[in-house]
Order: structure tokens, then C-alpha cells, then sequence
């Protein structure tokens, strides 16, 4: 059962994507690795773990593959030729791999599929990330991003999209939908810094911002979200204090944050700069740059981070990004007040449900005189919308010790 589950989470994404390109078919590949590893759960406890999981996984699911064209009479496919297993049969190629990933995605930002569904439809396809989990970062229903993925596979599938790697002009329209999905993937890790699987999913998707950034390192945007990831990262160390409880970010004690990745994504970030093309990705990585300042100069430069969050807002107002713009202007005016109108301007149903909107309403309610029992009703609500035990920890602190002043 564990070398199953390990396999699952170190290999999923490269063998579905290897799978799906080779056999045309998201939705069919899908099944049949998921009937792979239905067999290994069976199979593994009672002949013992595979000299290589992953070798032996593809070659059942390609196995399940055959069969599934079998019982569809599609024998003379010549796509079915790759799928034919040999007793040499290994793991892909790790060189190979990240192409197809890569290539995968930018399949999955095809135009002929909806817009809204593309950057989720690479969550899971090159992810595996189930549509519950991928809902959370769009906020809606389990339920309904399940039925736009399934609308997208059965359209792929319907209408012959090709699996052809885009040429250069396809390749540029095409990218802001995997750079998207490539920071939806990162942002899911985020108040679950000591869960294993998150962190697993933050270093894919440092992996592909890499790739992405190295096939494309003329590209401002894919520039800088890749400086936009590597701010964060950085501060990784310190994200845990000792006791292994969640420290917000202006809590967090700069010498703990990695200055060789933060010199880095500097850097990126000038080079984006230097194209003079901004875009959403780069203006967030200045605002993750000007809080690395505290590095140097041991304050947050609260002033600039508004203007960097206004500018953000121009070009794309996000959710998350009203959320920090309202954070950052109660905290550059001291008035909790100023940012909590901000936080409860923002319209809608499913930011009442959103963990980082309730947890940033709790904290500025929690600055105001009097509003105390507010502030614990929102704890609460911020509470529930969470399973990561050291951020529910710290939370709950700061229910129990709340008092006046901003921090």
C-alpha cells in the first residue's frame, strides 16, 4: 500500500502524460493507470514491490490500453503499435519526460477547449490532482469543476485535437494558460507547509516554472513567475517555527529565508524588467521581492507593496490579490478598518468559503476596538475552512490571545 501511494505521487503526472500522448486519449489513459494502480494495491502486499513500480505500472496500463481498444474493435489502429508490452519493458526515459509533460500541457491549452477549463484540465491531466482539490484554487463546487473536465476530455476526444507540439506562434498564445496552471498548482500548497503531498506538489511546480522559463527565457510572464515561485520558496525554511506551528510571513525570521534563492529570483526579475512587457506574474514577484526586503533592511515597505497590489489589480483582479491589497493598505496606514472595507467589497459566495479571505477578515477584526467577538466568529469560520494542523494552531492562538493593536 505505500509503494503504491509513493508511486502514485512520484510518478502519476510523468506516466499520464507519457500515456495520454502516445495514445491520443486523456480520458482513456486516465482509466487505464487507474486501473494500474487498483491492481498493484492487490498485487504488490502479496508478490512484493516491483524492482521499478513505475516500469511496472506503465506496462499494465498499457495492457489495460490494449484491452480497451480490443473491446472497442480498433485492432488495426496504428496507434495501438507503441502499446504492445515487451519483456524489456522500463520506466520512460527521464530526459524524455519533461517534454511530454511540457507538450501536454500546452496540448490541454488547445483554443478549441474553453478557456475557463484549460489551466484545471493540466491540474489533473499533468498533476493528477483530483477535482475537488482543484476547485479550491477556482472556487467552485467540487461538483462543477468535475463536470467541466469531463466536458473538455470528451471534446478533445470528439474532435480529433491534435497532440502536436505548437509551433513558436502557437507555442506564445498558448502559454499564459500553462503559466496559469503552473501557479494554481503552487498556490494549492500554500497554509499546508507540513503536509508531505503539498510540498511534493510545490516542488513540481517550481519544476515546471523551470522548464517552462527554459523553453521560453525570452518570455517576461514565464520569467517571472518563475522569480515569483523562487521568492516564496525561499522563505520556506521558515514558514514552521520549531514547535512545527504556522509563522505568518511578517513574523517569520529573515535569516531563516534562503538568500542564494532570493538573489535569484532578483535577478529573473530584472530580466523580465528589461523586456519592458508587465504582466501579472512579474508585478506579483515585486510584491514577494519588496517583503524579501526586510532581509536587508528589517522593515516591510508597506507603501510599495500597496502600489504593486494596485497596479496587479489594473491588470488582473484576482481574488487573492484584493485579499493582499487590502492586507497591505491596513497595514502601510495602520487602520484595520481601511482594509477590512476592502476585504468585504469583494462580492460573491465562494470567497465566504475561501480560507486565506476568512483568516484575513479574522486578522484585521481582531485590530479593531470592540470587535472582539467578531474577530472569534471569524476565527472560527477560517478554522473550519482548513485541515493543515499547524496553521488550525495558529489560528486558534490567535483566537485566544486577541487584543487591540495591528501587528
Amino acid at each position: 500500500m505505500a509503494a503504491a501511494t509513493a508511486a502514485a505521487r512520484d510518478a502519476y503526472g510523468r506516466l499520464l502524460s507519457w500515456l495520454a500522448w502516445q495514445w491520443r486519449d486523456i480520458a482513456a489513459a486516465e482509466d487505464a493507470l487507474a486501473e494500474a494502480f487498483a491492481t498493484a494495491l492487490a498485487c504488490w502486499p502479496r508478490d512484493g514491490v516491483p524492482t521499478s513500480p513505475e516500469g511496472w505500472l506503465m506496462t499494465a496500463a498499457k495492457r489495460n490500453l490494449l484491452k480497451m481498444a480490443r473491446r472497442r474493435r480498433r485492432d488495426e489502429d496504428p496507434t495501438m503499435t507503441v502499446l504492445f508490452p515487451t519483456e524489456h519493458d522500463e520506466a520512460p526515459a527521464a530526459v524524455a519526460v519533461p517534454d511530454d509533460r511540457l507538450r501536454l500541457m500546452f496540448v490541454c491549452a488547445h483554443p478549441a477547449i474553453d478557456p475557463t477549463v484549460r489551466s484545471a484540465l493540466m491540474l489533473q491531466t499533468v498533476l493528477g490532482l483530483d477535482a475537488a482539490r482543484i476547485a479550491e484554487a477556482f472556487l467552485v463546487s467540487g461538483e462543477a469543476m468535475t463536470k467541466r473536465l469531463v466536458r473538455a476530455k470528451a471534446k478533445i476526444k470528439a474532435t480529433g485535437i491534435r497532440f502536436e507540439e505548437p509551433g513558436p506562434d502557437e507555442l506564445a498564445l498558448r502559454l499564459d494558460a500553462v503559466l496559469d496552471a503552473i501557479y494554481g498548482a503552487y498556490t494549492l500548497h500554500w497554509g499546508q507547509a507540513d503536509d508531505a503531498a503539498s510540498r511534493d506538489l510545490a516542488e513540481e511546480a517550481l519544476f515546471l516554472a523551470e522548464l517552462v522559463a527554459a523553453h521560453m527565457p525570452d518570455d517576461a510572464e514565464a520569467l517571472g513567475l518563475l522569480a515569483l515561485v523562487l521568492f516564496c520558496e525561499a522563505r520556506r525554511p521558515a514558514q514552521l517555527d520549531a514547535q512545527g506551528d504556522f509563522v505568518p510571513l511578517d513574523r517569520q525570521d529573515p535569516g531563516r529565508w534562503d538568500a542564494a534563492r532570493i538573489e535569484r529570483a532578483r535577478s529573473l526579475l530584472a530580466r523580465a524588467a528589461a523586456r519592458n512587457e508587465p504582466g501579472p506574474f512579474q508585478i506579483e514577484a515585486a510584491i514577494q521581492a519588496a517583503h524579501c526586503h526586510r532581509l536587508q533592511t528589517g522593515s516591510t515597505p508597506w507603501s510599495d507593496i500597496v502600489r504593486l497590489y494596485e497596479r496587479l489589480l489594473a491588470l488582473h483582479p484576482a481574488i487573492g490579490a484584493r485579499i493582499g491589497h487590502a492586507v497591505a493598505v491596513a497595514q502601510a496606514t495602520g487602520d484595520p478598518m481601511a482594509g477590512l472595507r476592502l476585504l468585504e467589497q469583494i462580492d460573491g459566495k465562494a470567497v465566504r468559503a475561501h480560507q486565506p479571505w476568512a483568516a484575513a477578515r479574522a486578522h484585521l477584526l481582531a485590530a479593531l476596538p470592540g470587535r472582539q467577538a467578531d474577530a472569534a466568529e471569524a476565527y472560527r469560520d477560517a478554522l473550519a475552512l482548513t485541515r493543515e494542523p499547524a496553521l488550525q494552531r495558529h489560528l486558534a492562538r490567535q483566537m485566544a490571545a486577541l487584543r487591540g493593536p495591528l501587528h
